[in-house]
C-alpha cells in the first residue's frame, strides 16, 4: 500500500517539482508516505474490532450447534431402540442399522439440522456396526478405542462429548480431529443394546461457522446497499494441538496463528489483536467454546477490503 502511495504521489509532484525547494518536496513525500502506512494499521484495527465481534456471534453459534446434539441424540437413541427392536436380528443387522439412523435424523428435528457429518452405531463393546453414509469406513471398527471417554457411555451415562482422531485416510486438508458424542441405546429390559454416536471434524465445523458468517456479512451488506464489499475472511478451530481451518485455507494462516498459541492467549477470557501475513494486515479474535471442550474455541481472521 506505502508503495502504491509513493508512485502516486511522484506523478502528482512532478509537474510542481521545480517550484517546490527539494527538501521540502521530500518532506512532503515522507509525510504522505507515513500516512499510508498509518492508514494500513488503522484498517487493520477496524478488522481486529470487527472481528471482536463476529467470534462472540459464532462462540454462541457453535454453542447452539452443540445444544442441538445434546437434546437431539437422547431422544434419537429412543427411537434407534424401538425401530431396532422390530428388526429379526435387531442391532446386528448393518442394511436395518443403517436404515434406522436415517429414518432417527428424521424423526428428531434437532438431529436433523444437526451439523453431524455422521450418525453411527456399535454394538455393546464399542465396535462400529454401521453408520448413515453411503460409504461406510467406521464399520468393524473400534469406536471407543478412539475416543476412550466413550466408555462412560457404555457404563450407562447420559450422554458424553470428547475428542479425538479416528483411524483411517489422513484428511488431504491436512491433520484433523473430530468432536463426537455417544449415547447408551437400551433394549426394552433395560439392558445395553449399543451406543448411538455423532460428531464432526474440525476443519468441516470450521466451515460451517466460517459460511455461516458469511452469509450473515453478506445480508447485511445488501440491507445496506454495500455490495462487492465482502472483507478477507477465514474462522478456525483450536486446541492446544494447532489450528484448524476449513479445506483451502493457506497453511501459512494456520501457522501464524497457531504461534500466537491461542490457548493460552484465551484463558481468562477472549483474546484479539493485528497481525501481517503475506504483506496483508489482518485483525483476529479468539474466544473459547466450553461445549466443545475444555481448551477448544474459535478464532477469526479478517482483513478489510
Amino acid at each position: 500500500m506505502a508503495l502504491r502511495l509513493v508512485r502516486a504521489l511522484s506523478k502528482a509532484t512532478r509537474a510542481t517539482r521545480l517550484a517546490l525547494p527539494l527538501p521540502l518536496a521530500f518532506a512532503a513525500l515522507v509525510a504522505s508516505t507515513s500516512l499510508g502506512v498509518a492508514g494500513c494499521k488503522d484498517k487493520a484495527k477496524v478488522s481486529e474490532e470487527e472481528a471482536k465481534v463476529n467470534v462472540k456471534e459464532l462462540v454462541t453459534l457453535a454453542t447452539e450447534d452443540v445444544a442441538e446434539v445434546e437434546r437431539g441424540l437422547p431422544e434419537g437413541a429412543k427411537r434407534m431402540a424401538a425401530t431396532l427392536a422390530k428388526e429379526p436380528e435387531g442391532a446386528k443387522n448393518a442394511p436395518a442399522v443403517r436404515s434406522a439412523l436415517l429414518k432417527m435424523r428424521q424423526q428428531v428435528p434437532d438431529l436433523g439440522k444437526a451439523k453431524s457429518t455422521f450418525f453411527a452405531f456399535t454394538d455393546d463393546k464399542g465396535i462400529a456396526i454401521r453408520n448413515d453414509l453411503e460409504q461406510d469406513t467406521m464399520a468393524g471398527k473400534d469406536v471407543v478405542g478412539a475416543y476412550p471417554d466413550l466408555k462412560r457411555a457404555l457404563a450407562g451415562e447420559a450422554f458424553v462429548a470428547t475428542t479425538g482422531q479416528f483411524p483411517g485416510v489422513p484428511n488431504p486438508a491436512g491433520p484433523d480431529k473430530e468432536w463426537v458424542a455417544g449415547v447408551p441405546v437400551k433394549k426394552d429390559d433395560g439392558t445395553l443394546s449399543g451406543l448411538l454416536v455423532t460428531g464432526w471434524t474440525y476443519r468441516r465445523f470450521a466451515y460451517h461457522l466460517q459460511e455461516s458468517l458469511k452469509r450473515d456479512l453478506q445480508d447485511r451488506l445488501m440491507r445496506e446497499g454495500e455490495k462487492g464489499k465482502l472483507p478477507v475472511l477465514y474462522v478456525f478451530v483450536f486446541d492446544k494441538s494447532a489450528v484448524y481451518g476449513p479445506r483451502g485455507t493457506p497453511a501459512v494462516n494456520e501457522q501464524v496463528l497457531g504461534d500466537l498459541n491461542l490457548v493460552d492467549k484465551t484463558a481468562t477470557g477472549p483474546a484479539d489483536g493485528t497481525i501481517t501475513i503475506t504483506d496483508r494486515a489482518f485483525g483476529w479474535a479468539a474466544g473459547r467454546v466450553p461445549k466443545l471442550g475444555p481448551d477448544m474455541g474459535i478464532v477469526v481472521l479478517r482483513s478489510e477490503i
